[in-house]
């Protein structure tokens, strides 16, 4: 890993999109530790914290719990080789976790390998770590799609899979309960184990969807911690009304467009010389959260440099930004990000399917340009575009350019840059 070719492929992991990191990382490290199957966790990505990749019949079987008990058993900052339960059944795992607590898993191809250069490995993994957490508290466009789309899967599949189970369960306490069966103590044996069971299978929900959102009001705790952070040799006055404390719990994603959108607005309020003092307010409804930050004299705010800051994160959560600045009477900007996507838009679906090179491949596809003119335009070969746009419409499941273009057009992709 010394080679400066090294350097490029893990700038190339770090700079890519977060939802194919695993698959980049394990392309990295294929020579030097060669694995069957790797997997990255963290609890920081609410959408997705399990990210895998490698065999199948390994990564499709990878759980949360499995995860959590490999993180407990390694200190943060610590490397180690030890045989645990990981994709279904016991085996040999080389992990790791990061100061920040991100956890490292690899399967090695042999039991019998050694864990080789484990300080190395475990600098370069401190790097993607970094990486993963600076993608998540900048709430960047790729990472909140990624999110809510998995959320929603998550919270889809959870709900259909609770009920289910419950129904199965609640059929066998029935069953398990009826006067008929003759054997008083077996019966009531499994009654207590199956009512335990199907408790549990409830609470299994709500335990999800505690790990996957944030209430509102300590999500805001931690903006203010950040702004005052921010802002600790600036002059202006400072007021923070924090939403209600009984205010609802809100998806991970949000939490994070949220404080970023927020301190970026912030930012761009303090560029103003006569700046005395800034009021930032959340407040939450039924159907979204509320961001508003105001002055109350300079209104000289550069309101078209805050909406193209804005903007990437804004089209990805379906939000709306409204930004009013009269010089003299203040200026006032609000941000409403709805928890729930927009019914009948598609946009939010194509930037989780396709890497960000694919859209910009899509997005001159759409405009009706050959191959040769996206090779000019985006500075690459003609047969990598050819590999880019069979990549898209095999994603989009499409036949023809003209399908996908017809798609992108629908989508909004088209004025994406």
């Amino acid at each position: 890993m010394s080679d400066p070719a090294d350097l490029t492929a893990l700038r190339e992991v770090v700079e890519g999109p977060l939802r194919e990191i695993a698959d980049r990382f394990s392309r990295l490290l294929a020579d030097s530790w060669p694995h069957q199957a790797l997997a990255i966790f963290t609890r920081e990505c609410t959408g997705r914290p399990r990210k895998v990749t490698g065999t199948k019949a390994i990564t499709d079987k990878v759980t949360i719990v499995e995860l959590e008990a490999l993180k407990s058993a390694v200190p943060p900052g610590h490397q180690l080789t030890t045989t645990a339960t990981f994709g279904g059944t016991t085996r040999t795992v080389w992990a790791l976790q990061d100061s920040v607590g991100t956890l490292l898993v690899l399967v090695p191809r042999s039991a019998r390998a050694r864990f080789t250069q484990p300080v190395l490995l475990g600098e370069l993994f401190g790097i993607v770590a970094t990486s993963i957490s600076q993608q998540v508290s900048q709430a960047s466009p790729d990472y909140l799609a990624e999110s809510r789309a998995a959320s929603s899967e998550r919270a889809r599949t959870i709900a259909e899979m609770a009920a289910a189970h419950e129904t199965a369960l609640a059929t066998i306490l029935t069953t398990l309960r009826s006067t008929r069966l003759d054997d008083h103590r077996a019966r009531l044996a499994a009654t207590d184990s199956t009512s335990a069971a199907l408790v549990a299978l409830r609470s299994a929900q709500k335990t999800d969807l505690a790990q996957s959102v944030e209430p509102v009001h300590t999500a805001f705790g931690r903006l203010r911690r950040e702004i005052r952070q921010m802002l600790r040799h600036h002059d202006a006055e400072l007021e923070f009304v924090a939403p209600a404390k009984n205010d609802r719990a809100i998806p991970g994603e949000i939490a994070h467009a949220a404080r970023a959108m927020t301190c970026t607005a912030v930012l761009t309020f303090t560029s103003q010389p006569d700046l005395n003092r800034l009021r930032i307010a959340w407040s939450s409804d039924s159907t979204a959260l509320h961001a508003d930050v105001r002055d109350q004299e300079s209104g000289t705010l550069d309101g078209t440099s805050l909406r193209l800051q804005l903007e990437g994160r804004a089209k990805t959560l379906g939000a709306t930004i409204e930004i009013d600045a009269v010089p003299g009477w203040g200026s006032h900007v609000t941000i409403s990000l709805p928890f729930q996507p927009p019914a009948g838009r598609t946009e939010e679906a194509l930037p989780t399917t396709l890497n960000r090179r694919e859209l910009e491949v899509l997005r001159l596809v759409a405009q009706g340009r050959r191959n040769k003119a996206i090779a000019d335009a985006l500075g690459i070969t003609e047969s990598t575009v050819k590999f880019h746009v069979t990549g898209l419409l095999k994603k989009l499941d499409v036949a023809s350019r003209g399908e996908a273009a017809a798609l992108a057009l629908s989508a909004g992709i088209v004025g994406l840059a």
